[in-house]
């Protein structure tokens, strides 16, 4: 398994997007890679949102190698993981995303599995 180094610059700008428009609930996908690059987000069918939390239904998600981790938006300008953010990264995936409001690029952060900042080059 390749470690995660970098995003796709349109997957970013995607993901600001869909988090400045779900505002003030939080927005949640799922992340694909191809090699080393954040490509893409799954939007997953049966996906809860409010102001205080997001749900994703990991069973809907496809069988799907390149899926690699989550994205979720925080209402607030907060990019740390929660305890319930924690318990989904030790779950699924090697890299996640938390983008904050107010969903410009400099309001996002990424972590590892076990909660870490690490960090994702911004490619394309």
């Amino acid at each position: 398994m390749k470690q995660i180094s970098r995003i796709d610059r349109e997957t970013l700008r995607f993901i600001l997007e869909a988090s400045r428009s779900t505002h003030p609930s939080e927005f949640i996908g799922v992340l694909r890679a191809d090699g080393e690059v954040v490509k893409e987000v799954l939007l997953l069918p049966g996906t809860l949102s409010s102001d205080e939390s997001a749900l994703l239904r990991l069973h809907m998600l496809p069988i799907d190698r390149s899926a690699c981790g989550t994205v979720h938006s925080h209402p607030s300008p907060n990019t740390s993981p929660s305890g319930t953010d924690l318990a989904l990264f030790v779950k699924f995936g090697r890299v996640h995303l938390i983008v904050a409001f107010p969903y410009d690029e400099r309001s996002w952060k990424a972590y590892n599995h076990r909660g870490e900042e690490t960090t994702l080059e911004v490619v394309g």
